[in-house]
């Protein structure tokens, strides 16, 4: 059993869903409506850890920064936020592969950011000088940024191989990998990973690239 509960702070009036995706469509797993009171509670089963969302309904026809994703699991989460920035200030406790999924995410961060550093330059470079030696300087370091950020969501989910964020960040981040790097990530997965839903997923995907490039 799961139990999310929680404040809102400056909220008055709403409903709050908790919503999961099931068969890729995104759900409602439970609500509540809130009338003066900021607190919500939620008490919902989960078999293991998996993403979780919670959804705000302002009824002001603006959806955006109204839902705070996060990895459910079993036991208390507590889930603490502001109306004005509903998304951006959520701070989630209680869920250990949320505190691994927010560490991985710190770094991809950084990758996001250099990329975006490199996709400037290469934009006005290619605008103002059209210089094809400076463009594929840029092309390479944006390659190996790339390889980089690959080797660090592997080496990620390789480490984490006893929490569910391992084939979860594999299944998220690096699913088209060499499949022998995918191949490495589901051996260091526990037995209770390995059974849990992205670990049945990340061994579906493996199994089903290994049949497709059998047939080639």
């Amino acid at each position: 059993m799961m139990h999310v509960s929680g404040r809102v702070d400056g909220l008055r009036k709403g409903t709050l869903f908790l919503q999961k995706v099931v068969d890729s469509t995104l759900v409602d797993i439970d609500s509540i409506v809130i009338n003066g009171n900021p607190e919500f509670n939620f008490k919902t089963k989960i078999e293991s850890p998996e993403i979780y969302y919670l959804y705000l309904n302002k009824d002001d026809g603006d959806t955006l920064n109204d839902r705070v994703m996060f990895f459910a699991e079993k036991g208390e989460i507590i889930i603490n936020t502001l109306l004005k920035t509903f998304e951006s200030s959520a701070k989630v406790s209680g869920s250990e592969n949320q505190e691994l999924l927010q560490e991985y995410r710190k770094i991809a961060r950084q990758f996001n950011a250099k990329n975006l550093d490199y996709i400037k330059a290469y934009i006005n470079n290619a605008k103002s000088a059209n210089d094809s030696r400076s463009l594929d300087s840029i092309q390479k370091e944006m390659d190996n940024l790339l390889k980089r950020r690959y080797l660090y969501a592997l080496n990620f989910a390789i480490t984490h191989g006893d929490n569910v964020i391992a084939p979860y960040i594999a299944l998220t981040e690096v699913s088209d990998a060499n499949i022998k790097y995918l191949d490495t990530v589901a051996s260091k997965l526990t037995e209770e990973v390995k059974s849990s839903k992205y670990g049945k997923l990340l061994i579906d995907l493996i199994a089903n690239r290994k049949d497709l490039e059998s047939d080639w």
